[in-house]
């Protein structure tokens, strides 16, 4: 992918990825989280999985700009996190969706909403119109008025994917967004995967990897901070080794690439 920057942003003219990491090396306290990780992402949907520990969040919260690199390069939209560079400029660029998000119990939907697209400073104009239809896409519309605290665990979820997306972001981030999802809302969110992909560079950190082989174009494995796998979900599955465990074979062959990298590190 190469994409035109607008006019007045800081990032260079053309870039050939949204996100590009060369031995990127992240710290979560004390720990190095994420360890000499190279890694490129284009536009579409990317499923990023892993066991707990092995790196997601870290990784996450290093491309949303929350976390700095403490070594190797890293660059978003063609910027240099670990650089010298505007991160307001970068973030309005940018829709992230942490594990757990926090809100004023009091605010409503849309305040709540509205109050993010301010923070990412959308022109005033524009932000009507913006969290509607992130709240429309999200299906909450009729609980826009509705206050936060009164919402169920996998409602508040689909407020969060609301205001990681209000901004259009060229880069979203979403950290286990299905949780609290029923099955019905988990089919809704595929869908809105699949429209997003045509134009945005979309990752999403779950440990369902069924829903990875039904809305993801890519699948990143990660182990203890390090790059296992990298492909489509159908190469995925066809690492699948006999019997192994997992009810299908993309949990079968996601079982199996860590057997191979846990004894290659052995």
């Amino acid at each position: 992918m190469v994409r035109s920057v607008s006019a007045g942003e800081t990032a260079p003219t053309t870039y050939a990825w949204a996100v590009h990491a060369q031995q990127l090396r992240v710290r979560a306290g004390r720990r190095m989280a994420v360890d000499g990780l190279d890694l490129a992402l284009g536009e579409g949907v990317h499923g990023l999985l892993g066991p707990n520990g092995a790196g997601k969040t870290t990784l996450m919260r290093a491309l949303a700009t929350v976390l700095r690199p403490a070594g190797g390069t890293l660059s978003v939209l063609g910027q240099r996190v670990n650089g010298r560079l505007d991160l307001r400029r970068l973030r309005q660029q940018i829709g992230y969706l942490p594990q757990d998000f926090g809100f004023y119990r009091r605010f409503r939907v849309r305040e709540f909403v509205e109050y993010i697209a301010w923070l990412k400073q959308m022109p005033a104009r524009d932000v009507p119109g913006a969290v509607q239809r992130a709240i429309d896409r999200v299906g909450l519309t009729d609980r826009a008025e509705h206050r936060m605290r009164t919402l169920s665990g996998g409602m508040r979820r689909r407020v969060g994917v609301a205001q990681a997306i209000v901004n259009d972001p060229r880069v979203l981030l979403l950290d286990e967004p299905t949780a609290g999802l029923d099955p019905d809302q988990r089919l809704q969110f595929r869908a809105l995967l699949r429209e997003l992909a045509a134009d945005t560079c979309v990752l999403v950190a779950t440990h369902l990897v069924e829903d990875v082989a039904a809305a993801c174009t890519d699948v990143v494995l990660l182990d203890e901070g390090r790059l296992v796998f990298q492909g489509v979900p159908a190469d995925l599955a066809a690492a699948a080794g006999g019997d192994g465990p997992g009810d299908s074979p993309t949990e079968r062959g996601y079982s199996e690439l860590m057997r191979r990298h846990r004894e290659g590190l052995a």
